[in-house]
């Protein structure tokens, strides 16, 4: 699916939102240890 797809399907979202969740999840990936800190 494209940029342009996703735009025409959800009409509140820009070009940037999805680049920032793509970068997100970009770095997501590269994280090697997740720590539950809670409770």
């Amino acid at each position: 699916m494209s940029i342009e797809e996703i735009l025409a399907d959800y009409d509140d979202l820009e070009r940037d939102d999805i680049l920032a969740a793509l970068l997100f999840a970009t770095r997501l990936t590269q994280v090697k240890s997740i720590y539950n800190i809670g409770r």
